[in-house]
């Protein structure tokens, strides 16, 4: 298997709003967009992020395309977490959890999305 592309696919009411929540906050930029589609691609390496509308008929198996909201966090690994708090805060996100540091060195931020993906910024201390 050669494997050339990698993609996290995430069903939500309202694709569009979580692809500009990733384009302000994150820096991606739209590599693919149609109704009820967005492929948006990161700004460094890394998957992209394809947000679809919840309920598209092309979704299989059916039971399963219900929204991703639920327990969901998209991790980005970042230089300076404390900056991309200030960053993502001041362009107006949802602010879940401010800067803090887990005891085993992980420190990290979370935003929330308007369709209620976690977003979450880290850095290895």
């Amino acid at each position: 298997m050669n494997v050339t592309a990698t993609a996290i696919s995430l069903n939500v009411p309202d694709p569009q709003a979580s692809a500009d929540f990733l384009t302000q906050h994150v820096g991606h930029t739209v590599a693919m967009q149609d109704d009820g589609f967005v492929s948006l691609q990161p700004p460094g390496d890394g998957p992209n992020v394809v947000f679809l509308r919840t309920g598209l008929p092309t979704f299989r198996p059916a039971h399963r395309a219900g929204s991703a909201g639920d327990g969901l966090l998209l991790a980005f690994v970042v230089e300076d977490v404390d900056a991309a708090y200030e960053a993502v805060r001041a362009g107006g996100a949802t602010v879940v959890t401010p800067p803090e540091t887990e005891p085993w060195g992980e420190r990290y931020c979370q935003f929330e999305d308007p369709n209620g993906i976690i977003v979450q910024f880290v850095q290895w201390v």
